[in-house]
């Protein structure tokens, strides 16, 4: 596990171990994933960002600048750690970008009712999923403008 008192730009929450490598893969090539995370469920999203469990000991101030999330996760869904995250006022202002291979109808729209800035589904080919994550990963790291992380 990397350092919990580290301050990340990139929290991947992604279940899938081999979409969360492929994703990391292309960001470590493009140089893009050098403080990047990766949690595997939504309740170690969950404890992650209010500090609970494994992650008791992070600073009550860090936050990302970006958060893949993905839709369908284990022990806590993906809509319920965007709901939350969405709730806390230090964590309200992180782009949030849903990246999912989920079809369920009302998913997107109930996503972005709850605050995700994107809504990227996962393209099914190799190619495809390396070309946007490191589209969208660009923008949210080099082209936007995200506000200042607290002190």
């Amino acid at each position: 596990m990397p350092d919990p008192n580290a301050d990340f730009d990139i929290v991947l929450i992604e279940d899938n171990a081999t979409d969360a490598e492929l994703f990391i893969r292309v960001l470590k090539k493009r140089g893009l994933a050098d403080r990047l995370i990766w949690l595997k469920d939504g309740r170690e999203a969950l404890d992650f960002f209010f500090r609970q469990g494994a992650y008791a000991g992070r600073d009550a101030t860090s936050r990302p600048t970006v958060i893949f999330l993905d839709m369908r996760l284990p022990k806590v869904d993906g809509l319920d750690v965007l709901r939350t995250i969405k709730t806390e006022e230090r964590l309200k202002s992180v782009p949030v970008v849903v990246l999912t291979s989920s079809t369920v109808n009302g998913d997107k729209e109930e996503a972005y009712k709850l605050g995700a800035n994107s809504y990227v589904n996962k393209p099914v080919d190799f190619e495809s999923f390396a070309s946007v994550i490191e589209v969208v990963a660009r923008y949210w790291l080099e082209v936007n403008s995200p506000p200042a992380k607290p002190r």
